[in-house]
C-alpha cells in the first residue's frame, strides 16, 4: 500500500540509466517529485541532465529503470518507451532552450513559437 507521501508523488525516476555504446551517461538516478514541488536538475555539462530529460519525454528509451508520472492523485504509470506526443498527451511536456528568438515577433509569439 502507498503512503500519502509516495500518492503526491507526480514525476519518479527510479533506478534511471541510460548507455550509448560504451558510454554510461546516467548511472542509477532516482528522484522522486511531488506536487507542489519545485525541483532543479544541476550540474556540470556532460553530467547527463538533457539526457534525464529525453528519457523522461520518450526522446530516449531507459537502457533500465524506469520513469512513472501520476497524475490527479492516480496510480503511477510506467512511461518508458512510449513516444514523445503519446506521454505529451499524458500531461508531461517539455520545452527547450532556444537562444535565437525571432525579432519581428512579440514575446508572447516567441514563447508560443
Amino acid at each position: 500500500m502507498m503512503d500519502r507521501g509516495e500518492r503526491s508523488r507526480i514525476l519518479e525516476l527510479d533506478g534511471l540509466s541510460m548507455v550509448f555504446g560504451g558510454l554510461r551517461a546516467i548511472d542509477d538516478a532516482t528522484m522522486h517529485i511531488r506536487k507542489g514541488e519545485i525541483a532543479a536538475l544541476i550540474g556540470p555539462n556532460g553530467a547527463g541532465k538533457t539526457t534525464i530529460f529525453n528519457c523522461i519525454t520518450g526522446v530516449y528509451k531507459p537502457t533500465s529503470g524506469d520513469v512513472r508520472i501520476s497524475r490527479d492523485g492516480g496510480r503511477p504509470e510506467r512511461i518508458n518507451g512510449l513516444k514523445p506526443n503519446v506521454i505529451n498527451r499524458k500531461g508531461l511536456a517539455r520545452t527547450f532552450q532556444n537562444i535565437r528568438l525571432f525579432s519581428n515577433m512579440s514575446v508572447l509569439e516567441n514563447v508560443m513559437i
